[in-house]
């Protein structure tokens, strides 16, 4: 029963992407193509959204279920890390039609395509599993 605000924040979120048609793939075929600034609205919203939260980890004002303070943890950097990572990630995106966010929600929607792109995530995050050890770290 605790849990209950976050079930509540994730029917939020899922009714908001819907909304906003972050589950279309003509969406995403538009943006790819340039052919629509919609996509790039909605990403650019989610990027400020992200900046001010961050900040709002760091003034202490959001905290954990407990309340103590949410520290982020430093990412690794390195060039060719992200560049083979990014251009994985868009190479499934672009050929599924989907960001792995509202693969959940599609599954309402669609069955049979959201499996498919559920299969290959979990196939994905599964490989990544295996080979991570021998990736550049």
């Amino acid at each position: 029963m605790k849990n209950i605000k976050f079930l509540i924040l994730g029917i939020f979120f899922a009714i908001v992407l819907s909304k906003v048609q972050a589950i279309s793939w003509y969406r995403f075929y538009e943006m790819f193509k340039f052919q629509s600034f919609h996509m790039f609205g909605v990403i650019g919203g989610a990027v400020v959204l992200s900046a001010i939260i961050m900040q709002l980890f760091k003034k202490e004002v959001i905290k954990d279920i407990k309340g103590n303070k949410i520290i982020p943890k430093p990412k690794k950097k390195g060039f060719i890390r992200t560049i083979f990572g990014g251009t994985l990630f868009g190479l499934g995106w672009g050929i599924s039609g989907a960001c792995a966010a509202p693969v959940f929600i599609i599954l309402g929607f669609k069955l049979l395509p959201a499996l498919i792109i559920l299969f290959g995530a979990l196939l994905g995050t599964f490989l990544y599993g295996l080979l991570s050890k021998k990736l550049p770290n």
